[in-house]
Order: structure tokens, then sequence, then C-alpha cells
């Protein structure tokens, strides 16, 4: 099925990006560089899901490492 185009004089048919300055007025302007990146990086609800998703991978991978590290023995047939 086509797409339909937008009716004449509509105006744009994408939106306008957001200033840069309206996110950064909501922070502390002296706020460190660290603890801004944990707020808006690590911290941030929509990223999150994703963070944990990493967190997880990561506890599963140094687990395994140290289980076959701490009996490896036991999985080699004597």
């Amino acid at each position: 099925m086509a797409r339909r185009a937008a009716p004449p004089g509509s105006g744009p048919s994408y939106y306008t990006p957001a200033p840069a300055g309206l996110n950064r007025s909501l922070a502390d302007p002296n706020e460190s560089f660290f603890s801004r990146f944990l707020r808006e990086q690590i911290l941030a609800p929509e990223k999150l899901p994703g963070n944990l998703s990493i967190a997880t991978g990561l506890g599963v991978f140094l687990g395994g490492i140290f289980v076959v590290r701490r009996w490896g023995q036991l999985l080699v047939p004597a």
C-alpha cells in the first residue's frame, strides 16, 4: 500500500529538534562531569533497562569465570 503525502500547506512533515540548552537548565551549574554522567547516562529512567541488561550480562560472564577457575577441575573427567 502506497504512502500518501501530507496535504499541501500543512507545514513540514518532520519534527524540529529541541533546543540544546533545554535539558541543561534543570542541572546544577556546579555539578561535576562524573555526577552529570551518572545522572544522564547511568541512572536515567529511559536508559535503566539497557544498563541493567549490560550489568546482568557482565555479572554472568564474571561469575562463569570465577566458577571455572574455582571448580574447573571437576569438569575434566579423570
